[in-house]
Parts: structure tokens; C-alpha cells; sequence
């Protein structure tokens, strides 16, 4: 058994509700101003009832992330009406778990309810810049990781039409955005497919990486990917200040067009997409200028092919017009030239033709000369004479017998005479 206390009577224990009172005192002595405490917000929920807003302020190892230090919070409707729509507007962020912030409190000890804190005022200053800060963390994570600027790098289509959009299908910007792509003035086609996400809350991360994923399924079928968000409070856009979701975006192999806030609102999603525009309707916007470019491009090469082909036709009528003008002379020129060609191949044939005349000529008195002189008459005048026996030229002694009778012919007439004796050789 342990020994009472010596400054405790044994016969006069002190009851729960003592000890907590006395506790109660003793913080109420020790604390009795209030304090600017930096802590984290954790299981944050509102009483719709009564307006009072109950928490939980934690302190987390900033290497383990393990929670070192817990207490239990309020914040009296009152105070939370008046604290709640302040620090959303000048923060742009809802006031939800996971903030760090920085509060001014009240210590409590209640001999019911036991420790916590009231608050009573918050510097958003103070949570401005523990966003800026985690926001900057994750845009350096994400450089470092060679990955920020993937999506920006991609080639964005000529002819934008097969859009797939995520965002919620009952969102107000997205019939917005669908009615302002139908009713285009130019009339230019495009093909949307919906794949629906939530765009607010703690789930918003795993839904929209979700709807990404699907579209990745089946990625040959679109052009760009529409992230878009109508309505809604500034407040609700610290979801998309996430490095899983800007990374998913950011190596996506399609471009990937944000509009998800407001003007003065960027968050590391719209940083990491190829294109920002500040709402739905921006974005069907930009997409239908897009497809103008592309038409008056077109356009613009209708006319210069127009222009090209008027002018090049111009060119041609000229240059026939001048041919038109000058084929008279050019045909005189031509037909002079086949004439003095021709006379000079007329002259060139006769010439030739006397030459080949003149030496056949000449064969001719030659051969009529060898002729000639081949004649037996021609032979006979020049003293020669032709014996002949039964009417034939005999050239031979050994042809003759003695008797035979034989003729020998002279240029001027026959002598007829009888062979009496052949001296042979």
C-alpha cells in the first residue's frame, strides 16, 4: 500500500472532481492571458446546430511526421462565425484539417471536459505563408524531378475537337463550358467525353488522378484534356495544390488545359498544365480561338494560292500574248532559215550529183575507149589480121591441118588460102 501524503489527512481522500477544480485553479493562476500558439489543425468538424466549431491542435516531428503533442480546441459560434469567412477570404483556403496555422487561446481546464484551448483570434498572414511555403516545396520537388514543365513542352494540336473533361458533371461550369462549345458563331466541331470527379474535398486528389487514369486508357482518342471547376468558393482550391495530382499532370501525354479558380488564383496544378485560362468558360473559349487560328490559316493559304495561281496565270497570258505578237516574224525567221537551209543543201546535192555525173562520164569515155580499142576492127586497121577456119577465130597453130582451108581477114577485105606446111614453136 503507499503511504498518504503527509500534507493529506489519510482519513479524507480527494474526489475526481476536487483534484480537477484544483487543477482548474492552478491553470487559471498559472495562465491567465491568452497565448499566440503555431500549431497544426486536425480533425476539424462544426456542430450545425449550435455553430461552435470543436478541434484538435497538433504538433508533428518534422522528420517522422509522428504527432508529439495533442490538445483539444474550440472555438465558440460567435467567434467562429466572424473567424471562418475571414480567414477563407484572405487565405483562399477553407478552413479544414492539416493548416498550420497561428491562433490566439485561452488555457482551460474544465474538472468535466478536462485541458483545452478557446480560441479567440487567427492571423492568416501567418497560414498564407505556410501555404506559400508548401506550395513552393512542391514546385521545387517537381523541378527537381525534371518533370514542371513536361506538359507546357508538348505540342499543342492544330485542330483541338476531341476534348475529354474532367470535372464534376453536375457542376455549373460545365454545362457553361458545353453550352459555349455548342453555340460557337463559326460553327467548328467538337466531340467532348466527360469523366466525372469530384473537384472538392480530401478526395479530390484520388478522383481526378482517377479520371486521368481512364482517359490514359484510351489517350489516341483525344486531343487535350479540359481539368475545369465552376463555382464554388476560392477556399476550395488547396486540393489541387498537390504534388501527386501536378505530377500525374504534368507527364500526362496530352496537353492539359486548366480552369479551375479564379483570376488572382493559381494553384500548382494550373503551374504544371500547358495552359491556365481562369474559368470553364475561358477554356471553351481558348479552344474555339484555337480552331479559328487554324481556319484563318487556312483561309490565309486559300487566298495566297488564289493570288499565286492569278498571277501565275497573268505571267503565262503575257508571255503568250508577246509569243501571239512576235510569231509572224518568228515564223518568216523560221522559214527563212529553212530556205536558205534547204538551198543550201539543194546546191550541195547538185554538185554532188555533177561530180557523180562527171566521173561516170569519164568511166564511161573510157571504157568506150577501152572498148574501142578491144574492137577486132580497130585491131585489123592497125595491121593486124584474124585467121579464121569453118567462120571461127582460131588462136592456135596446133587448131590448123595441112589442106585445111582457111580465111584471113584484113581491115579492107578476106584472102582465102590453103594451109600447106604449120611451123610450130
Amino acid at each position: 500500500m503507499f503511504p498518504y501524503p503527509d500534507n493529506q489527512p489519510e482519513s479524507k481522500p480527494l474526489t475526481l472532481r476536487e483534484l480537477n477544480l484544483q487543477l482548474k485553479l492552478v491553470v487559471q493562476k498559472s495562465f491567465p492571458e491568452t497565448y499566440w500558439l503555431r500549431a497544426e489543425t486536425s480533425d476539424v468538424r462544426v456542430n450545425h446546430a449550435s455553430g461552435h466549431c470543436y478541434l484538435e491542435f497538433v504538433e508533428k516531428n518534422e522528420q517522422t511526421g509522428q504527432i508529439v503533442a495533442k490538445a483539444r480546441g474550440s472555438i465558440w459560434a460567435k467567434t467562429f462565425g466572424m473567424l471562418k469567412p475571414y480567414f477563407e477570404k484572405e487565405t483562399g483556403q477553407a478552413f479544414v484539417s492539416g493548416l498550420t496555422v497561428l491562433v490566439n487561446v485561452s488555457v482551460e481546464f474544465h474538472e468535466l471536459y478536462g485541458f483545452s484551448l478557446t480560441v479567440y483570434d487567427i492571423d492568416p498572414t501567418y497560414t498564407l505563408g505556410d501555404m506559400a511555403r508548401k506550395r513552393m516545396e512542391i514546385v521545387n520537388q517537381l523541378k527537381a524531378d525534371g518533370i514542371f514543365t513536361l506538359n507546357k513542352e508538348l505540342q499543342f494540336p492544330v485542330l483541338p475537337r476531341r476534348i475529354a473533361v474532367v470535372t464534376s458533371p453536375t457542376a455549373a461550369g460545365y454545362e457553361d463550358f458545353l453550352n459555349q462549345l455548342s453555340n460557337n458563331k463559326p460553327g467548328f466541331p467538337f466531340y467532348i467525353k466527360l469523366f466525372p470527379a469530384l473537384m472538392q474535398g480530401d478526395k479530390t486528389e484520388e478522383s481526378v488522378i482517377s479520371a486521368l487514369d481512364r482517359i490514359y486508357a484510351n489517350a489516341d482518342c483525344f486531343d487535350v484534356v479540359a481539368i475545369i471547376r465552376g463555382g464554388g468558393a476560392s477556399s476550395d482550391l488547396s486540393c489541387f495544390d498537390s504534388y501527386l495530382l501536378a505530377a500525374n499532370c504534368a507527364q500526362f501525354p496530352l496537353p492539359v488545359i486548366t480552369g479551375i479558380g479564379h483570376e488572382r488564383d493559381e494553384t500548382v496544378l494550373d503551374m504544371v498544365a500547358h495552359t491556365r485560362m481562369k474559368t470553364p468558360t475561358a477554356v471553351a473559349e481558348f479552344l474555339i480561338g484555337q480552331m479559328k487560328l487554324a481556319a484563318d490559316e487556312v483561309s490565309d493559304l486559300e487566298d495566297r494560292l488564289i493570288y499565286s495561281t492569278d498571277k501565275k496565270l497573268a505571267e503565262q497570258k503575257t508571255l503568250m500574248q508577246l509569243l501571239f505578237s512576235r510569231l509572224p516574224v518568228m515564223a518568216l525567221n523560221i522559214l527563212a532559215t529553212h530556205k536558205t537551209a534547204t538551198n543550201d543543201r539543194f546546191r550541195k546535192i547538185q554538185r554532188l550529183a555533177d561530180e557523180h555525173l562527171a566521173e561516170n562520164k569519164k568511166f564511161l569515155q573510157l571504157t568506150e575507149q577501152f572498148v574501142t580499142m578491144a574492137s577486132p576492127d580497130y585491131i585489123l586497121k592497125r595491121g593486124y589480121t584474124l585467121t579464121l577456119k569453118e567462120g571461127k577465130i582460131l588462136k592456135s597453130a596446133s587448131a590448123f591441118a595441112p589442106g585445111e582451108t582457111i580465111v584471113t581477114r584484113f581491115a579492107d577485105g578476106e584472102v582465102e588460102g590453103v594451109v600447106t606446111t604449120i611451123n610450130k614453136k
